[in-house]
């Protein structure tokens, strides 16, 4: 029990310094224009609300100096992986950007996200309790990569780039440029965002297999890719009256290759892989506005196409080994209704509606084998309402489905269902800053394309075989958790999420030949406990008291946050055992304002993740970053080292066989990162980074 006080005492040690950084306690800031007054407050490096946990990406130099792959490996509590998948706190993630969903997974998620600088993110949010307004086929939880910025009343120039290299073996350089312009004037804002990123990488991988107390040799490689990604994002905002018109457009251009070695029993390959990928999304949105700000009513197009070609074939060869292509599009228009209750304090009433229809096709060596089609048809209720210090969430979301497609030898089972997704939300409100929250709700994902997709899209030799399965089942979850927060930075969960049909990756073993692909697990429960809490070192030099009556922004705070969450997967018939993870971030502020930030990444090894039992520690890793603000706070410059134990190793067995499957990458890397606000002749322009604009509002996030 006094271990107990002593953490609770630690927290509100912290907290309570944070809570004069709350929003409530504004300022005003005094700008050229007589006739207006922006508010601005400090912006948080993370904040935690009843439905979602948001990260400030763009202000923190040791999330945004690599990929935006990079820094959401360093969140704590999530990992990701081409084996693994995308999890947060023992929920399996739908990856959106810009409120849109990337509807890839897997290796194709993960090479997108590598590609993409993570210094053209502005937040990421990762909603853990999607309510009945978003999609039934968000599964367990939501990660949301938020691009877009508000154009301001002037002209903004912002240029960013990162330089890094790997010196694992070989010098290999990793360099991404890009520069963002906004603008607003009476008739329309606009934004442009444009960008390359370029990225040399090696990866080493041996599969060996257990005979007799031996292991006998079934694959080994030996592999250095090149990675290109070209980017342009656009943004036009028309104001007509009251009411909003926003024109996205987004088109991103990825070309990889690979050159790897391969050995094993029988034979010796010198392969080239050639992977290219172009997708392009447009949207437009109407935003009607009301005289209350809370009744709202916004309808929504959009239009997705992914294109991609993947080509193996031997080194100095014209005949290739492999010659795959897929084409996607989806379609999709949704309109939102909400309406503020007169009954109740910060209640409201929403309602909506949405079609979609997606259109996959897949070739091998231009025959189609895949023609997959799915629509979707939904509507929604949802009430939230406020009593005293309880806070109620109900609603309930309709969808009808309807998937059917073909094969070059067989028609899919078709899949035509109507389903109801119920979800309820209870909060008690300690205070303003701390609260009690218990939630349930139920939840689909639908099989992503790229796990459909029957052709290999990897590398192969002849004992390694890829393949998707285009008869995949959807996956119905049940989501419980409870969860306690103070503040925005100290909680304690516990979430179960029960899901049937999950989809996963399975390794499997047919004489020396070794097949990944993926299939329904029939039913998995995935248990999930997790603590974070910050501690101030001025704890250790000044004591509590004093610490309590310090009135400081966190950003020039010295500090150790601690994150650790217990994971285990329970399977019928499959013995498992559970992995700890842990997360330290350590903040030191040195003299001249320079900010130290230490992060180590580390998950216990011997625990089970589906049918994968991680012989070493799945990720173990300590990034040091130095940053400081110049010029003004015109220029801000980090270093920083990546993996610099150079520990990151993945080392599993494969449940049901005798393999031993072994990958490292060249993880460290040593490198520097520029972000140039360029000067424009409106002085507003010099505006400080960790400052939000007035017109920033969290419609910016999934409801845009």
């Amino acid at each position: 029990m006094k271990k107990f006080y002593v953490i609770v005492l630690l927290c509100l040690g912290f907290t309570t310094t944070l809570s004069a950084q709350n929003p409530s306690d504004k300022h005003i800031e005094k700008t050229t224009e007589l006739d207006e007054v922006s508010i601005v407050t400090a912006k948080k490096a993370v904040e935690q609300k009843a439905d979602r946990t948001i990260f400030n990406i763009a202000d923190q130099p040791h999330l945004n100096s690599g990929s935006v792959l990079e820094g959401i490996k360093k969140l704590p509590g999530l990992i990701a992986s081409d084996i693994a998948g995308m999890m947060y706190q023992g929920k399996q993630l739908a990856v959106f950007m810009d409120g849109r969903p990337l509807n890839i997974s897997s290796t194709e998620l993960n090479a997108f996200l590598e590609g993409m600088p993570a210094n053209s993110v502005e937040k990421i949010e990762i909603i853990t309790q999607p309510g009945a307004e978003f999609p039934a086929t968000s599964g367990g939880a939501i990660l949301n990569i938020i691009t877009n910025k508000n154009a301001k009343k002037y002209l903004s120039a912002t240029y960013t780039n990162s330089t890094s290299f790997t010196n694992y073996y070989d010098m290999r350089w990793r360099v991404n440029n890009s520069i963002l312009l906004n603008a607003k004037n009476k008739y329309f804002g606009w934004q442009l965002n444009v960008g390359q990123n370029y990225r040399e990488s090696a990866v080493w991988t041996s599969v060996k297999k257990e005979e007799n107390n031996n292991l006998s040799l079934l694959s080994q490689t030996d592999a250095d890719r090149v990675g290109r990604n070209n980017f342009l994002k656009s943004v036009l905002t028309f104001d007509i009256g009251k009411d909003r018109l926003l024109l996205n457009y987004d088109i991103t251009q990825n070309d990889n290759d690979s050159y790897t070695l391969g050995n094993g029993p029988g034979f010796n390959t010198d392969d080239t892989s050639l992977s290219d990928g172009l997708r392009q999304s447009a949207v437009a949105t109407y935003q009607k506005k009301f005289e209350n700000s809370s009744q709202k009513l916004e309808f929504k197009f959009s239009y997705d196409n992914n294109d991609n070609t993947f080509e193996l074939y031997p080194t100095g060869n014209t005949s290739t080994t492999l010659n795959n292509s897929s084409k996607q599009n989806l379609y999709n228009f949704k309109v939102d209704y909400s309406q503020p209750l007169k009954f109740s304090d910060n209640g409201k009433l929403s309602f909506g509606a949405l079609y979609e229809a997606l259109l996959f096709e897949a070739a091998s060596k231009g025959l189609t084998n895949l023609d997959y089609n799915r629509t979707t048809a939904a509507s929604y209720v949802e009430l939230q309402t406020e009593f005293d210090k309880f806070k109620f969430i109900v609603g309930t979301r309709a969808e009808n489905y309807d998937i059917s497609g073909t094969t070059d030898t067989e028609d899919l089972s078709a899949f035509r269902q109507f389903k109801l997704f119920p979800n309820a939300s209870a909060q008690y409100n300690f205070n303003k800053m701390i609260f009690l929250n218990v939630n349930y709700n139920k939840k689909i994902t639908l099989p992503s394309t790229s796990a459909l997709n029957p052709n290999n899209t990897n590398y192969q030799n002849p004992n390694i075989d890829y393949s998707g399965n285009p008869n995949l089942q959807p996956t119905i979850f049940n989501n419980y958790e409870i969860k306690l927060s103070a503040f925005d930075y100290a909680f304690l969960s516990y979430n179960l999420s029960s899901a049937k049909n999950q989809v996963i990756t399975r390794i499997s073993l047919q004489d020396d030949l070794v097949f990944n692909s993926n299939e329904n697990l029939s039913e998995v429960k995935i248990h999930n406990f997790n603590f974070g809490m910050p501690i101030p070192y001025m704890l250790f030099t000044k004591g509590l008291a004093e610490t309590m009556k310090m009135n400081v922004n966190p950003d020039t705070m010295n500090f150790l946050y601690v994150y650790s969450g217990y994971q285990y997967h329970q399977i019928p018939g499959v013995k498992t055992n559970g992995f700890w993870l842990f997360n330290f971030m350590s903040q030191i502020l040195l003299p001249e304002k320079i900010k130290f930030v230490a992060n180590y990444n580390y998950i216990v090894p011997n625990g089970n993740y589906y049918y994968f039992t991680f012989e070493k520690s799945f990720r173990n890793s300590l990034d040091l970053n130095l940053s400081k603000k110049l010029f003004k706070n015109q220029v801000t410059l980090s270093i920083y080292a990546d993996d610099i134990l150079n520990s990151n190793r993945t080392v599993i067995n494969s449940f049901g066989t005798p393999l031993l499957l072994n990958n490292k990458m060249d993880s460290r890397k040593f490198g520097f990162s520029l972000n140039y606000k360029i000067p424009t002749k409106n002085k507003l322009a010099k505006e400080d980074s960790n400052l939000l604009n007035n017109t920033k509002k969290e419609e910016e996030g999934l409801l845009n």
